[in-house]
């Protein structure tokens, strides 16, 4: 059975009972505990919460989950796999244990025939929370399991909550016996690979503390209603009722390793290092695919980090495979193909996805040949010390900072003659990940209590109003000053105030909250944000001006006209840019993220490379033209799929109710799902002016740009500076281009002039050097401090003149300089003192020391830098006495 038609039988067994289907949630969601989605729950954890009332009393989804915690080990077995499906059903207050039991028994025994999984009942285990007979019980009465085949476990096994205070309760995990060739008889308590875990049903029903019942405490109490959350994986699901051996074997991953074979020339099930290799290819591609799609980006930090990591793994594992060519555009189309029936995205939207990440995979090759120039700097070094082990902290350098893999380091280093300091390696990577824990763990704590907004959320959402006025008489419902209820607040106090209905705009979709004010008779109060809870209240901070504000007082919410007006121009201005991005550089500019307020916006798109000044020009000539066109802005309600088949862009990540809004400029010119507000004709923008474009991060540029009233004070401002140097140059303002263009082509011929100049001083002083040379032994030796200030290229010059004087003569050239605080040294060594045994970059170690440098280079020459300008006596006398050394 295909695994697609797993997750179809899955989700219309369940939709038959009575479930209401939802769709998976983006991989990102603004949850401060999580860097992805890794649970079929986490969508519904504002329900298990008590944070929001569930629109629905049951439901059934196939999450897409990611979990990285332990991306070293995928390969390493077949067990690991960063992304999976996670198929659930889940109760709010309705069934519970029996029902949860019932259902699963009959997907997973029903006959193929008949909609089911057909797995053979004789082959299904159970086990049971250990003070949880009732479960057991039921699986007997409900299944037919014989006693024999449940088995009971302590909360480590059977016990499920989300890691903090919050809801929890016992669990009962349903595993198919694989057989004997698998492993030990004696069910799961012996031997989990022979018996594999395929279901988990969650009993939610308790609240756990501080500590964990997994670890033998007492929850605190019960919820109120007795709620089920499951999870089937659907890849385990897969490899059983395909018939493999482990879920690389499945229809979504061989032929990725198959894809891998072709390109590398390897073949899979022959060497277990290889194996790893073509494992790690089809997990992490598959993954990073998923990731794109739902908009991440590969970065230095966070969730782009992790992205990073993962299409770095495939191109490093793709290397020591022996692949010479690029390989991540092939791998992306094959994921694609093999996932896109069940996550048609990744067809639709392929072209940007391939682009982000044959994107990285480019920069990674060039930080491949980066790296390589220093590893071979570090193997110099250490050989000119006589050692013979890289120290960790350099190779934990190169991983850490320039991306260098491990495994490289180390099959390199073998190559080399030379071993790794592996365990300092591990050390400084484990200190690594003890701090993204610790600030992991940070984040934790830092997650709001919104419990307090609880009963405010499940009596209705709060009337937005300020689509069409600006002020709005509301009735006060609640406010909250430090995380508290309080029944009143007075002047100079800071207050959280939420009301029925407001005119205010909360901070969402790239535009930040409107500002305004909340007046009655004697009391006034400064809205200095609004912010969302649950994507319903509105929470408006405040500061009590005069006056006292009390639970219940009708007020006049009112939003700052001049402020609504500039944030119109600054939201309608960012579609302008959007659309115009598009038909400059075409509709892989998918926006990435945005940012606008009065007279000003900002936006993230993706894009290769940096953009061209005539694709500038053309964007801000067609964002202009467009607000020229005085193009109407319409704005209607819909639903998701028909917005999306008439061409509304949505932004990647955002998770989308059943309806939307679309915004509409200028019919075809702009069409995308935004609720924020907006002008009523193109025209009242009023001008747009691109202040720059930059890199955001890898594939994500941003264009930034004042609109309006602030546009037109940027270009006066513009204007008299660009008059100002008029005058100074004594040229009319049209001339002012030409006439700099000349005076830095003169800037050049002078310096260049300068250089030749000084190259020629320089130059002038080898014959004196020559003349200083001493005999050390065979050979003669210059060994001398240069002039203050000259610079390595400079330097370099020197000595190669230098040496070239000595003819067949046996000489030895090492000069080290003084500028701006920093050593550079060169070292040329003529051919007759190499026969003699004398290597350029051997001699760098008897100085390097004392100057703290470091470099190397071959035979004839050699160089590098310093940072200790004290130790250049020292160093030069160490010199000598390595030369004398060699050649006596």
């Amino acid at each position: 059975m295909q695994t697609h038609e797993i997750r179809r039988r899955f989700l219309d067994h369940f939709v038959r009972a009575g479930h209401t289907e939802v769709p998976s949630a983006s991989l990102i969601l603004p949850d401060p505990n999580l860097l992805f989605v890794n649970a079929g729950m986490v969508q519904f954890k504002p329900y298990f919460l008590g944070q929001e009332a569930p629109p629905f009393a049951r439901a059934t989804s196939v999450q897409k989950c990611v979990r990285t915690g332990d991306i070293e080990e995928v390969g390493v077995t077949t067990r690991h796999n960063t992304f999976f499906q996670m198929a659930g059903n889940f109760s709010f207050g309705d069934y519970f244990k029996e029902g949860a039991i019932t259902f699963a028994w009959e997907l997973i025994s029903k006959s193929q025939e008949e909609g089911g999984f057909g797995f053979d009942p004789e082959r299904i285990w159970v086990t049971a929370y250990e003070s949880d007979p009732e479960a057991a019980e039921i699986w007997h009465r409900v299944a037919g399991i014989p006693t024999e085949r449940i088995q009971f476990r302590d909360g480590k096994d059977n016990y499920w909550d989300m890691g903090v205070p919050g809801p929890g309760g016992p669990c009962s995990e349903i595993y198919y016996d694989r057989g004997p060739e698998y492993g030990a008889e004696g069910g799961p308590v012996a031997d989990e690979d022979r018996y594999l875990e395929i279901w988990n049903l969650v009993f939610m029903q308790d609240i756990r503390g501080e500590q964990s019942p997994k670890l033998g405490y007492p929850p605190v109490g019960s919820l109120p209603k007795k709620n089920i959350d499951t999870g089937m994986g659907i890849e385990r699901v897969a490899m059983l009722l395909q018939g493999v051996d482990n879920v690389y074997e499945t229809d979504l991953l061989r032929p990725i390793i198959s894809k891998a074979e072709e390109l590398t020339g390897k073949s899979y099930g022959v060497e277990h290092a290889d194996d790893v290799r073509f494992r790690v290819i089809a997990d992490h591609a598959r993954t990073s695919a998923m990731l794109i799609a739902d908009g991440v980006n590969p970065g230095n930090d966070g969730r782009g980090y992790v992205l990073r990591r993962l299409l770095r793994r495939i191109v490093r594992s793709a290397r020591l495979l022996g692949a010479e060519k690029p390989v991540i555009g092939e791998f992306m189309k094959v994921v694609s193909d093999l996932m896109s029936p069940s996550y048609p995205e990744l067809a639709t939207d392929f072209t940007r996805i391939e682009t982000v990440a044959v994107g990285e995979e480019t920069a990674f090759l060039k930080t491949l040949s980066t790296g390589s120039k220093l590893f071979d700097d570090a193997v110099a070094e250490v050989k000119a010390t006589g050692g013979r082990t890289i120290a960790g902290s350099e190779a934990f350098t190169l991983h850490d900072t320039y991306g260098f893999p491990i495994d490289l380091t180390l099959e390199m280093a073998a190559e080399a003659g030379l071993e790794v300091d592996e365990s300092g390696f591990r050390t400084l990577m484990a200190e690594q990940r003890q701090r993204a824990k610790d600030d992991a763990q940070a984040r934790k704590h830092a997650h709001a209590d919104l419990s307090i907004y609880k009963e405010l959320v499940d009596r209705g959402a709060t009337e937005f109003t300020g689509f069409d006025e600006l002020a709005t008489e509301a009735r006060v419902l609640a406010l909250i000053a430090d995380g508290v209820r309080v029944p009143t607040a007075t002047a100079g106090q800071d207050v959280e105030v939420i009301l029925d209905r407001s005119p205010l705009y909360a901070e969402s979709g790239g535009q930040i909250a409107d500002r305004g004010s909340l007046t009655a008779s004697g009391t006034e109060l400064r809205v200095n944000d609004v912010q969302k809870i649950a994507k319903k209240l509105w929470v408006h901070k405040t500061t009590v001006e005069r006056g006292q504000i009390t639970e219940g007082d009708a007020v006049l919410a009112q939003v700052d006209p001049a402020w609504r007006r500039g944030a119109t121009q600054g939201h309608s201005g960012t579609h302008m840019v959007h659309a115009a991005l598009r038909q400059v550089l075409g509709p892989n500019a998918v926006q990435a993220g945005s940012l606008n307020k009065p007279g000003y916006l900002r936006f993230d798109f993706n894009w290769q490379g940096q953009l061209s000044e005539s694709q500038k020009a053309d964007i801000e000539a067609v964002s202009n033209d467009a607000v020229g066109s005085d193009f109407p802005v319409n704005t209607f309600v819909t639903d998701l799929p028909k917005a999306k088949a008439m061409g509304a862009l949505a932004l990647f990540g955002e998770n989308y109710g059943s309806e939307v809004r679309v915004v509409e400029i200028g019919g075809p010119f702009s069409m995308e799902l935004c609720g924020g507000t907006h002008v009523e004709h193109s025209s009242q923008i009023g001008p747009i002016t691109l202040l720059g474009e930059s890199s955001v991060g890898s594939g994500v540029r941003r264009v930034e740009a004042f609109v309006g009233l602030d546009s037109y004070k940027y270009l006066a401002k513009e204007r008299a500076l660009l008059a100002g140097v008029a005058a100074s140059l004594k040229v009319p303002s049209e001339d002012v281009p030409a006439r700099v263009e000349q005076l830095v082509e003169r800037l050049k011929v002078a310096e260049k002039e300068l250089e030749r100049t000084k190259a020629a001083a320089v130059l002038s002083q080898a014959g004196t050097y020559v003349e200083q040379a001493q005999r050390v032994g065979k050979v003669l030796l210059v060994a001398a401090a240069a002039p203050k200030g000259v610079g390595a290229g400079d330097l370099r010059t020197l000595a190669t003149d230098i040496r070239g004087r000595f003819g067949s003569e046996p000489a030895v050239v090492v000069l080290l300089g003084n500028a701006d605080g920093k050593v550079p040294f060169v070292v040329a060594v003529n051919k007759p003192a190499q026969e003699l045994g004398v290597k350029a970059g051997d001699l760098v170690g008897s100085f390097g020391p004392s100057i703290a440098g470091r470099g190397g280079g071959k035979p004839e020459m050699a160089q590098g830098a310093g940072s200790d300008p004290s130790g250049i006596e020292a160093g030069l006398a160490g010199v000598r006495a390595r030369v004398a050394e060699i050649a006596a």
